[in-house]
């Protein structure tokens, strides 16, 4: 029998209630959530799900929105002045690392593991990996994909695409300004560029950005005079590839579907890898920052919880942003809205499937190292620009 409107309310209402059980607030409080890694247009409308089944716990939900390289001066103010306003973080990788070097975020796992029962079981292989090597115990995982990297390009303005990275370094010199990947510390596809280099050009250790990427740095600075400039955001390469002062930039599933599926790039625009590919997986996190009241906490562990169920995750397929997107087993893209499914229908690739099932994927580097890699890239080559 159809679930109806009114009873899948109930339905998300009792689970609400087993989640929180007996530490909830008498009186129903403001939840303060900060995006800094785009997961907001994915998880936005479970957030608002929770609330929305259960007001006597929540008065109201209040989104913003920040750089992840502004997170960790953000934090660092606010939990010095013992005032910290901010509950939930959702951050990718970037952020989460940031926040650990500095010691931002509550210790979740395993201090509160009684909250997530069979929680290392109901995970995706690759996603579980990152709850493990990323999360550290501070962050949740909350949607994950296979991420890239990937080269994206308009198929009559590149003829023949670069198969290897030697032909994406030719491509690039012999069409200067024409290719173009964003920030690696602010950007999905820059990050899993950056990183998956070292498998592509088969560096000494792709774990180790100080002493195992000669190969990749040196990769970087030859390719640096061919890239007029590096954006702080992927959004504004995708917005130069579909307005033509780009030929081929760098991408992932994600970035590949939802700017397709939304016009900013045309829709034939195609995907390439490059010989020797990894996938080099990532993740949106769900964190709580050192300094929100205890009173809030049972609160704020029931949410995250609500978050990974199976019907909160189906809606993580969205306009194919992060795709496939959810984290946990069992959720296929049948169980998603009609909308996503027909999006994915027309906008996803077939071919993704076997490029997943067919090449390995790797854990981005850990949070402290990919702080140090960060870091190198801005000195060896942000600064060059």
């Amino acid at each position: 029998m159809p679930i109806t409107r009114l009873a899948r309310r109930s339905l998300i209402a009792g689970s609400a209630t087993m989640l929180v059980g007996r530490g909830a607030r008498a009186e129903p409080v403001t939840i303060s959530v900060l995006d800094v890694g785009g997961a907001l247009q994915l998880i936005q409308a479970a957030i608002e799900a929770f609330a929305a089944a259960r007001p006597d716990l929540v008065s109201r939900i209040v989104f913003s929105q920040a750089p992840a390289p502004e997170l960790g001066a953000k934090l660092k103010a606010q939990q010095a002045a013992g005032r910290v306003d901010i509950d939930l973080v959702l951050t990718g990788s970037d952020g989460l690392a940031a926040g650990l070097a500095q010691g931002a975020w509550v210790k979740l796992l395993p201090d509160h593991a009684d909250r997530f029962p069979d929680l290392e079981a109901n995970y995706e292989p690759a996603a579980l990996n990152l709850l493990r090597a990323q999360g550290q115990g501070y962050g949740m995982v909350v949607a994950y994909y296979p991420s890239g990297p990937l080269l994206e390009y308009l198929p009559d303005r590149v003829k023949t695409p670069p198969a290897t990275a030697e032909d994406l370094l030719t491509w690039a010199r012999a069409h200067p300004g024409r290719f173009m990947y964003a920030r690696p510390a602010n950007s999905g596809p820059g990050r899993t560029f950056m990183m998956g280099l070292p498998f592509l050009l088969g560096d000494k250790d792709p774990k180790d950005p100080v002493g195992g990427w000669d190969k990749t740095w040196a990769y970087l600075q030859a390719l640096n005079p061919a890239i007029e400039y590096y954006p702080a955001g992927t959004g504004a390469t995708m917005k130069e590839l579909g307005e033509g002062s780009r030929d081929m930039i760098v991408s992932t599933t994600g970035w590949d579907i939802n700017p397709r599926a939304l016009g900013v790039v045309p829709k034939e625009a195609a995907i390439g890898t490059l010989r020797g590919f990894h996938w080099v997986s990532d993740a949106f996190f769900v964190t709580i920052p050192l300094g929100v009241p205890a009173a809030k906490l049972s609160l704020l562990l029931a949410l995250m919880q609500f978050l990974l169920q199976p019907a909160q995750q189906a809606v993580l397929y969205d306009s194919g942003y992060l795709y496939p997107g959810p984290a946990v087993r069992n959720v296929p893209l049948s169980l998603a809205p009609a909308k996503s499914q027909a999006l994915i229908a027309e906008y996803g690739r077939p071919e993704y499937a076997a490029l997943i099932a067919d090449n390995p994927i790797e854990l981005p580097l850990p949070p402290d190292r990919m702080v140090v890699a960060f870091r190198k890239w801005d000195e060896l080559i942000g600064s060059k620009k």
